[in-house]
């Protein structure tokens, strides 16, 4: 396959002083994505990209058999407000999940919400929902073409009509209604400017308490920290409908502060449950004015423990549930009693206690499996007052089984299981322990078809994140079963940085520690060409937003190591990350580039202003949505634009760019152009590692 001409990206004189030393930006034009220059940019690189994968011979098949497997009925997991239930659902291929009430968990229902009719392309998404106690109002927040910010709008379950409420601006797409149905609760930020969407300017986040019936400019404030721009509050109320919870955290750091306003009381401002940011705290639920907290304040993995919030000092804390093996990462009061999410290895695992911490059971779950809605908090569907709560489980072959537990009896059952188009016996996961390079153990799952042995010569895609306190467990990635049913093997990381095993696990990959991620995951890498599996040319490297930022980082520093990378809607100019939309709040997990004592660790590893001009790195797609207000899309161009330059002539690789249009950071993604996008991925890893196949170790093939 002929080289292809490599598009020549404008290079300007740029150059900014970075603490005394002046970096170069010559593609800084690249970030005004609305700008005429840039939208021509983009079409050239589609133009380019596009061209080299409709020559890839299997495109065509991995689309139609992609679009087999995507075909299946998906289903959340049912909650139950007054006497209706509600659930998400999608038939298969439709581009934007429906909402249904329902008589009972497990009944036919009807239509409540169509999201597919809301636009002719399918990229208007609801984003979250809210309920109201009695079942009879449903809130739901829009988004468009990808967007963070969210408009909230309030359906009337009985008429499926509309009310006339309409809130706009919403960054933090959550709300929780009072319980008499009068109206809810809220996180607003200010308008942005005309073309602020993408700017730097997000605003104050305040929560507000929005009445039915009323316009949003007569909505009431409830907490706001005007003098600290970097505190972001999340709101709850409580099951009892009394108290207001706010958890308020600085940027995106898991350290919490929780205020919480009493309505039955007099007082119009908050108390503090949790008085500073010096520990991680979740409310489990409240009886009364007892509140029971998920913490990591002495405790690894955290433990549970009951605050009165009449006398809240530490002092005065009771341990419910002390810490276990396992990280505690969530819990929940249902039926009076306490269900306790915990993570062993990165496997979901529930236990329930009374409420003065005696153990019931621990329920029997499959064993490389987790619990959807993980990252959301507990991902139990259920309350104080309903002994049966539901949830989904999913891992690498199961796309997803509906379970329902009842507290009072111990009874589980399962629901609903996933009809998916795969044959899930003949695939097989199992988890291996990586030894990093400083001794670390370090978990990786592995999944592939059973047929399949060590060769030397297996493709390999291989996934990681590593950052935010997030961790990452077994799931169900519709396009990259297709890649191992192709006869490749998918490897999933659980890395430093997440939360897979507590606090030193997260420290150890953050600010100055963030170089461990990049280095466990090359440590992974490296374990998979010595257990036999691979060789350098057939590993691919994936990841996404953080992820896309440890796939710049390791592509950068270690070429050598892979055959393909594809880095999505990643992180990857650390200089100025902070300079664009919510950018700000990841200084908590990157650092603060303006601060000159911080400034070395992010200049280090910062994939863009690590490129070396002639060095042959592996074949690299780069993704993107051009209305990406999260990571703006700036950073992928001027990535890929560097990147391009700086192949050097014969190298036999290539830097290519897709960018999707009427898509964000992934939020709300249509089933059609979501199959689009893993399509030309697979299509890609394809090329790239099917190229690779015939060349020496560590080369990269001659074609791509």
């Amino acid at each position: 396959m002929a080289e292809a001409v490599p598009i020549v990206t404008l290079r300007t004189g740029h150059v900014d002083d970075h603490h005394g030393e002046l970096v170069p930006d010559p593609y800084r034009w690249l970030e005004d994505a609305g700008s005429d220059a840039t939208r021509d940019w983009a079409r050239r690189q589609n133009a380019a990209t596009e061209a080299f994968l409709a020559a890839v011979p299997s495109r065509e098949a991995i689309r139609a058999r992609l679009t087999e497997i995507w075909d299946y009925p998906k289903y959340s997991a049912p909650f139950r407000r007054g006497d209706n239930w509600f659930q998400e659902r999608n038939d298969g291929l439709q581009d934007q999940s429906a909402f249904y009430v329902m008589p009972g968990p497990d009944s036919e229902g009807e239509l409540l919400l169509d999201p597919n009719v809301l636009s002719e392309d399918g990229t208007v998404s609801v984003s979250a929902i809210a309920v109201s106690d009695d079942g009879a109002l449903f809130a739901y927040a829009t988004s468009a073409a990808g967007s963070d910010w969210a408009t909230w709008h309030v359906r009337q379950v009985s008429t499926r009509l509309d009310l006339s409420d309409v809130v706009e601006w919403c960054k933090n797409p959550h709300a929780a209604w009072k319980r008499d149905g009068s109206g809810f609760y809220y996180a607003a930020t200010e308008k942005p400017g005309p073309g602020g969407e993408l700017g730097s300017a997000v605003g104050i986040e305040r929560i507000v308490f929005h009445a039915l019936g009323t316009p949003q400019a007569d909505d009431v404030i409830v907490f706001e920290a005007a003098a600290e721009p970097e505190w972001l509050p999340h709101v709850e109320v409580s099951d009892d409908g009394r108290f207001v919870i706010i958890s308020v955290t600085v940027g995106t750091a898991p350290e919490t502060r929780l205020e919480v306003l009493d309505l039955n009381g007099e007082e119009s401002e908050t108390s503090s449950l949790t008085a500073d940011f010096s520990c991680l705290a979740s409310v489990a639920g409240n009886v009364g004015t007892t509140f029971f907290v998920v913490t990591d304040d002495k405790a690894e993995r955290h433990r549970l423990v009951a605050i009165d919030l009449r006398a809240p000092g530490k002092d005065n804390w009771r341990e419910i549930v002390p810490e276990r093996d396992a990280v505690l990462v969530g819990a929940t009061i249902c039926g009076g009693r306490l269900v306790c999410h915990y993570l062993q290895d990165a496997c979901s695992r529930l236990s329930v206690f009374e409420l003065d911490g005696t153990v019931v059971r621990d329920l029997a779950l499959p064993e490389i499996a987790s619990i959807v809605g993980l990252h959301d908090g507990t991902g139990i569907e259920g309350r104080s007052d309903q002994e049966v709560f539901h949830f989904e489980l999913r891992s690498f072959i199961d796309a997803g089984t509906l379970w329902a537990h009842d507290v009072a009896t111990g009874a589980t059952r399962v629901l609903r299981r996933s009809p998916v188009r795969i044959r899930a016996d003949d695939f097989v996961t199992e988890q291996v322990f990586v030894e990093a390079s400083d001794g670390a153990r370090v978990p990786m799952f592995l999944t592939r078809r059973r047929d399949l042995v060590p060769s030397g010569e297996v493709a390999v895609l291989l996934y990681g994140y590593g950052g935010f306190n997030i961790p990452v467990t077994p799931d169900f990635y519709k396009a990259d079963i297709l890649f191992v049913e192709r006869g490749g093997m998918l490897a999933v990381a659980s890395l430093r940085g997440g939360g897979e095993y507590g606090r030193s696990w997260y420290d150890a990959g953050r600010l100055a520690n963030k170089q461990r991620v990049f280095d466990d995951f090359c440590d992974c890498a490296r374990w998979l060409v010595a257990s036999g599996w691979a060789r350098a040319g057939r590993i691919a490297i994936n990841g996404g937003s953080n992820g896309g930022l440890l796939v710049g980082a390791c592509l950068t520093q270690h070429p050598e190591l892979f055959g393909a990378a594809v880095p999505e809607v990643g992180v990857l100019d650390m200089l100025r990350f902070h300079k664009f939309t919510r950018g700000w709040a990841w200084k908590s997990d990157f650092g603060d580039p303006d601060d000159p004592g911080q400034y070395p660790w992010v200049r280090a590893y910062s994939p863009l202003h690590n490129i070396r001009p002639g060095t042959c790195y592996p074949p690299t797609l780069v993704t993107t949505g051009d209305h990406d207000d999260r990571v703006v899309p700036g950073h992928s161009f001027k990535f890929a634009a560097a990147l391009q330059a700086a192949l050097p002539p014969g190298c036999g690789s290539r830097a290519l760019i897709r960018v999707e249009t009427g898509t964000g950071h992934g939020l709300g993604k249509p089933t059609s152009k979501a199959i689009a996008e893993r399509t030309d991925v697979l299509a890609f890893l394809d090329a790239a590692l099917t190229l690779a196949a015939s060349s020496g170790p560590g080369s990269n093939g001659d074609g791509l």
